[in-house]
Order: structure tokens, then sequence, then C-alpha cells
């Protein structure tokens, strides 16, 4: 230790012990921490307090990949549905780029045209970028098409090393290595995937193959761009677990002894074990810049990191949405529903139909006296959607009018109260439906008929379609 030398840490102003310099372990059998991963148990957290410090980046931002990691999940999708989702993404991550760049797969005709179109929009942001087998041929394809940038696979774990590659660890870094300098040879900026990295040896491979690749990175003045990808869900955001599964410890290990600046790292989470997007928010914490999403969390198995919940994690890290037009979330769920045919789960954060939709009587009460109460933000003016209340059993008068005063989104003025002569009436229709032994909610459509009914008996004109 009085070998090693001293120097200032311009991050944190301290004088810092230069660490500890990692070189490859080159087992001749697997390190599968079986200890952690039982494959006949349910894999355990573990912990040695071992506690590293926050490092949050200056600048964090959001990578998107709907279309390759969202696609592997799904029916591909056409160029032109690709478009118009390349359009939203740079619409809702504003002026900033918050939504920095989205990855593409470039291996079909019908894959580079949704490139080429996306291209010929000239955005800024997202930027596109690739994702491609690591063979000469296709980093000329990505040249070809003018991209800056292009993922790589390299599997970390020794699961892939030994049994998927059947190499040595040492065979398996030296043929990454290759392949880096292939791309780099072609003025190529390389994202170097580090599959199941939950699951490496952090120590003994993933940081001493991280310290070549940023000699790499110098020899050629392109960035090279490290993706921690937490493939199976493993990684966990708990203060003081042990590596490979904590995500804390992940991110400093790249940082401070792989050498990896926070601009060139990003986190690509899945979400197996609920964890996805604590996680992604625990990478920015930790000193990676970007992390990397799906739209909807759409993406193999349980999916990867919802994008539209980062945009608000982001705007809870930072305080601000920083431009980003999130009312368009609510459009793109919308849209993407009914040219997809497809139905985002109703308790959905943010995009699910009911996700601020309450049914209690007691809460639709509060509501109705003030919103804020029941209420996890101004949701009509963040998204362009007033909290509901689903009509049933439970929703006392409170909840019937507050129905009708935020579906047809009445003024002020013109909200009714929950002792009208029109409430009173539907309370009653809907009580006669439950004692007649019905368990299901009441629907839209059901009170939009009643409401046409009831107007027409009363003789008022409250809203268009109840007529008088």
């Amino acid at each position: 230790m009085a070998n090693r030398p001293v120097y200032y840490d311009e991050g944190s102003n301290l004088l810092r012990l230069q660490e500890h310099f990692y070189t490859l372990v080159d087992t001749e059998e697997p390190n599968t921490f079986r200890n952690l991963f039982p494959y006949d148990q349910v894999p355990k957290i573990a912990f040695n307090d071992r506690i590293v410090p926050h490092a949050m980046p200056d600048e964090i931002w959001i990578t998107d990949t709907t279309f390759r990691d969202g696609q592997q999940s799904r029916a591909p999708y056409t160029s032109d549905q690709i478009l118009r989702m390349y359009d939203y993404f740079h619409e809702i991550g504003g002026p900033k780029g918050i939504i920095r760049q989205s990855e593409f797969f470039l291996y079909s005709k019908k894959d580079r045209e949704a490139v080429d179109k996306c291209l010929e929009r000239g955005y800024k942001f997202p930027e596109v970028t690739s994702w491609i087998r690591a063979s000469k041929k296709d980093f000329e394809l990505v040249k070809d098409l003018g991209l800056r940038e292009t993922g790589i696979l390299v599997s970390c774990s020794d699961y892939h090393i030994f049994y998927k590659l059947k190499m040595t660890r040492k065979q398996c870094m030296d043929h990454y290595l290759s392949v880096i300098r292939e791309c780099l040879e072609t003025g190529i900026s390389p994202r170097c995937h580090f599959e199941d990295i939950t699951r490496s040896d952090i120590y003994g491979f993933v940081i001493p193959f991280c310290l070549e690749l940023m000699k790499l990175r110098e020899e050629y003045n392109i960035p090279v761009k490290i993706r921690a990808c937490d493939t199976m869900g493993y990684g966990v955001n708990f203060s003081g677990a042990v590596i490979p599964r904590s995500v804390q410890g992940i991110i400093y290990g790249l940082k401070t002894h792989g050498g990896v600046p926070s601009e060139l790292l990003e986190w690509h989470g899945h979400n197996d074990f609920y964890k996805a997007v604590t996680n992604s928010t625990t990478a920015w914490l930790y000193g990676a810049s970007a992390v990397n999403c799906s739209l909807f969390g759409i993406g193999e198995r349980t999916g990867n990191t919802p994008l539209e919940a980062m945009i608000f994690e982001y705007a809870q890290m930072m305080g601000t949405l920083d431009g980003m037009n999130t009312k368009l979330i609510t459009e793109l769920a919308e849209w993407y529903q009914k040219e997809m045919n497809f139905t985002i789960p109703p308790q959905t954060p943010f995009v699910g139909r009911n996700f601020n939709v309450t049914r209690a009587g007691i809460h639709a009460d509060g509501l109705l006296k003030n919103e804020e109460i029941y209420n996890i933000f101004d949701t009509d003016l963040i998204l362009g959607r007033p909290p509901r209340v689903a009509v049933s059993n439970t929703s006392g008068l409170a909840g019937i009018a507050h129905w009708i005063n935020s579906y047809f989104r009445l003024s002020d003025e013109k909200k009714v109260d929950k002792n009208s002569e029109l409430v009173l009436n539907i309370k009653n229709w809907v009580d006669s439906e439950y004692e007649g032994g019905r368990v299901t909610v009441i629907t839209d459509e059901e009170l939009l008929e009643q409401l046409d009914i009831n107007c027409k008996k009363i003789g008022i004109n409250l809203v268009d379609g109840c007529v008088k």
C-alpha cells in the first residue's frame, strides 16, 4: 500500500489512494456463483455491507430499444409504425433530447428501410444507432448507412463464456477485443453490450475487459461505450448487497476500477424480479449517464425498463421535465393500442386506462372535494388525463358526480353536485343493478346511456348527448 500513488480527485475534492489494477482471472472452471444462483431454488440476495458513494453524473438521459429489444417479443413493426413512434420519441424528448438515442436492427430490408426513413427526418435526437452481429461486413453496413455508433454483443458471464461460446475467459476476451478493433478500424463507435453482467465475475473478467476497451478508446480516439445489461433481471439496488447482483457495486466498479466515464456508461435492465425501474434509477444515481428503455416496457420475457417510467423518474430526480412533452405519452399510448391492436394492462402507471381511476366511494368523495387528496400529481396538466372514478356499488353519490364531471371535463360552473337530482337518479339505478346480483363495475357506455335517459327525463341539457 505504501507504494501506491496518492492523487487529487476533482470529483470529490479529496486525496485518494490509487486503486488496485485488476487483471484477467483465467479460470479453468466457470464461476457461476452457485451460492447466489442455485437453479433449484429462488436466487439469493447476500450482503457484505460495503457501501459505495453516490456519483450522479452532470447529465443523465434515456436511450431507447423499442425497435430492437422491444421487437424481440412481438411481431415486427412496419417501417411506417417505427417512423411514427420515432417521431413521438423526438417530440416527447423535448428540445434537450432527453430521449437521446434509438437503436435499430439492420438485418432485413424492412429494418434498413425504417432506418432510412428515420434518418430522413434529420432529427438530432433521438440519434439513430444500430445493433448488429460482430462482423466486418456488418460494420461496413453501419458505415454505409451513415451511422456513427453500433451495439455489439459481448456476453460476460461464465454461463455464456463457458456454456454458450465454449471458450475460456482469455479466449473470449481476445475474440471480443479483435472484433471491437475491427469496428474501430471502420471509424464506427462500438457500444459494448455486457450481456448477463449480474451473473458475471466483475473483478475477474468484467473490469479487466473494460480496462482493455478503454485502452482501445485512447488508441483510436473514438468513444467506446459500455452497456451493463441486467439480462436476467437479477440486479438489486439494496445498499450493501454483494456483487454481481449489486447495481451500485457494478456501476462503481466500471467507473472507478474500469475507468469508464459516466457519459460512456449505460444501464439496460429487465423486469424479471420487478426491479427494472428502481435499478435503472440507481444506475443514474451511482454514475451511469444513460438508462436504456423500451416503450411500455415491452421486451424479452418480462420486458425492459419502461421508457415512460424513466421520464417521470428523470423529472423526480432532476426536479424538472426539462421541456419533455409528457402529454404526448397519452396520445402515443392511445395510438399504439389502436394501431397494434394491443391492450396496455389497465393498472399500468401513467399509460394504463385505470392508472388514475378510483373505485372506492370514500376516495371519490375526497377527489370531488380536492383532487390532490387522491391523485399523484395534476394528471390532466401533465398527461392530459384528469383523474376519474369507476362507478360501482361502493362509489356513492360522490363517485357518480365525479365521474360525470371528469368524463365530460365540465367547468366549475357547470359541474354537477352529488346531491343533484341527476346524480340521485343514476345512483338509484346503480343500486338496483347491484341489488339484482351484479358484481362487475358499471361501464362508461352504460353510464352514458343512463345519463341520456335521465337528462331527457329531467329536461336538462347537461352535456352533448343529453338532449333537452
